[in-house]
């Protein structure tokens, strides 16, 4: 989530173009899966190296449009503030890339499912390197996330490596970029900039061995490619806008909107296979994050994975 400073706002009286905004942005990463299988053509890594490249020229080109270039001057030339987005950058890397790879290779329900228990392993870093307390309800919801997870290891054989990757590096992304003062989408620019080598590099490899995909297969998939730099800046530029018009309260649980979309999609639109198995561990998941969201409700304060909703792709 942006680390803009976020105004309260109460709850009666819900900015209607916010909420839209906030709405439109998780339905956008909802929705994200069906847009990665039109790029079935493309290898992961090609696919990663073109959100990279086209996200960062409409980020740049965003933020000059409205005279805000300054602020990824100012964390470039800051060290702790550069090092930090520097940290995220390869956290973000690395989760976009398991996300695409996941889609592709049809682990769709798992990757959900690493959307769904990013809130939890948020809560967790807070107690681990924040010293935060969590109250009983807290504990209660992080306990059956954890044996819903060690459920499904137990009766699958392994674990869910896909879902724990995708928790666990966004989660660390939102902590590292919660001690970032700077714009969700200056923040962004910054941290695709970081990137841009390694992607213009990769492309660059594909081109000299004759595998590159852009330019050869054909215009729409050109233009998909390019329009995946839109997929990944607009959410980001929408949620912005809402969440400093929401309260923080509505953030929190809005944000499991995107990862049921997953899900739907996965079920309903990729036929993948769900078994009662998986349904089994899914539902102690659903049930701690119902005990972890109605807690926060009712204790009038944010859940703690709101400062983890930042690019997200979320993806």
């Amino acid at each position: 989530m942006s680390q803009s400073t976020v105004v309260p706002v109460a709850a009666a009286a819900i900015d209607r173009r916010g909420l839209f905004a906030a709405v439109s942005a998780f339905a956008c990463w909802g929705m994200l899966p069906l847009f990665l299988r039109l790029l079935h053509q493309a290898p992961a890594l090609q696919i990663m190296a073109h959100r990279v490249v086209w996200c960062c020229l409409f980020v740049f080109g965003w933020l000059a449009v409205r005279g805000e270039l300054h602020h990824v001057r100012r964390a470039l030339r800051d060290r702790s503030t550069f090092l930090h987005l520097l940290g995220s950058a390869v956290l973000i890397s690395f989760n976009w890339a398991i996300y695409v790879w996941a889609i592709a290779d049809g682990h769709t329900v798992e990757a959900s499912l690493g959307y769904f228990i990013n809130p939890l392993v948020s809560v967790l870093l807070g107690v681990l390197f924040l010293g935060e307390r969590l109250n009983r309800a807290q504990w209660s919801a992080v306990a059956l996330a954890a044996l819903g997870v060690a459920w499904l290891t137990w009766q699958v054989g392994r674990p869910p490596w896909v879902a724990l990757s995708l928790a666990m590096s966004f989660g660390l992304y939102g902590f590292v970029r919660k001690k970032v003062v700077i714009d969700a989408v200056a923040g962004l620019a910054v941290e695709t900039l970081m990137i841009l080598p390694f992607a213009l590099g990769w492309l660059a490899f594909e081109v000299s061995r004759g595998s590159s995909v852009f330019g050869h297969v054909g215009l729409p998939l050109d233009l998909l490619l390019v329009s995946s730099g839109l997929v990944t800046a607009i959410p980001l530029v929408l949620f912005a806008f809402g969440v400093r018009r929401v309260p923080l309260s509505t953030i929190g649980l809005l944000q499991y909107f995107a990862p049921s979309l997953q899900l739907l999609t996965a079920l309903f639109v990729f036929k993948e296979p769900f078994s009662h198995v998986q349904m089994i561990g899914f539902s102690l998941i659903w049930i701690g994050l119902v005990i972890f969201a109605v807690d926060g409700l009712w204790r009038g304060r944010t859940p703690r994975p709101v400062s983890t909703i930042v690019a997200a792709e979320a993806s």
